[in-house]
C-alpha cells in the first residue's frame, strides 16, 4: 500500500511504499529538490501555493525552513534555526492554546488552526496553521502556515 509524503522544502508530493531507503534506516529524500527527508501524511494534503513550511524537532525548535518561509515571515533560516517555533515566528493561537505542544506530545495532526504570525514584521498577519507529527524515533513536526486572503 502506498502512503502520501510531502517535502517540507519544496512542497512536492509523492506516494511511497516505505519511508526508508531499501532495508536501511535512512529516510528517503525528495526526488525533486534533494531535501534530506520527507514527511509522511495520513491523508492526502494539498498545501496552498503560498504556504510556508517549517520543520521542528521533538522540542518544537526549528530545524529547517522550506518553501515560502522567508516570503511570509521575513526571517532567514539562520535567524530561526534552533529557536522555539512559537517564539521566533511570534505565533499567537486563539484562547492561549498550544497546538504545537499537543502535536508533539500526542503525535496527532492539527489542521486549519487560526493563528497570528509576527515574524519580523511589526504587524501580525493572520494565517491558518496545519501541523503534522513526525513519526520517527525523535518526534518533531511539520508546520505549514497559509496566509489568510
Amino acid at each position: 500500500m502506498a502512503h502520501p509524503f510531502i517535502c517540507p522544502n519544496c512542497g512536492h508530493r509523492t506516494t511511497e511504499v516505505d519511508r526508508n531507503v531499501g532495508f536501511t534506516r535512512r529516510q528517503k529524500g525528495c526526488a525533486k529538490c534533494g531535501f534530506a527527508f520527507l514527511f509522511e501524511l495520513l491523508d492526502d494534503y494539498y498545501p496552498a501555493p503560498d504556504a510556508a513550511f517549517f520543520v521542528c524537532d521533538g522540542k518544537g525548535r526549528v530545524t529547517g525552513c522550506g518553501k515560502n518561509s522567508f516570503a511570509f515571515t521575513g526571517l532567514d533560516e539562520e535567524e530561526v534555526i534552533g529557536q522555539r517555533v512559537e517564539q521566533v515566528l511570534g505565533l499567537k493561537f486563539a484562547n492561549g492554546d498550544t497546538p504545537v505542544d499537543t502535536v508533539l506530545e500526542w503525535g496527532v495532526r492539527k489542521l486549519d488552526v487560526p493563528v497570528e504570525v509576527s515574524g519580523e514584521r511589526d504587524v501580525a498577519a493572520n494565517a491558518k496553521a496545519d501541523m503534522f507529527p513526525d513519526y520517527d524515533d525523535d518526534g518533531g513536526l511539520l508546520l505549514v502556515l497559509t496566509p489568510d486572503k
